[in-house]
């Protein structure tokens, strides 16, 4: 799977899992889904980064995200 791919959508799962994590929190309730829905995002952001020789900045954050996006159409 390409770096990039997997950088942007470690992102998007990272933020996305942050309004389930504090809605759990907030209701007590056990954040089971954001949390493993974070686990996944650290992971795939932590596989981006390590396969990207030399790593991402966060200046190179933009284009990466507009170069997957603009791939896919």
């Amino acid at each position: 799977m390409d770096p990039d791919l997997c950088l942007i959508v470690g992102l998007a799962l990272g933020l996305l899992s942050v309004p389930a994590l504090l809605s759990a929190i907030s209701d007590s309730r056990a954040p089971r889904g954001g949390g493993l829905t974070l686990l996944v995002a650290v992971g795939l952001v932590a596989y981006a980064v390590n396969q990207k020789p030399g790593g991402y900045s966060f200046e190179q954050i933009p284009d990466v995200f507009f170069g997957v996006i603009g791939g896919l159409f």
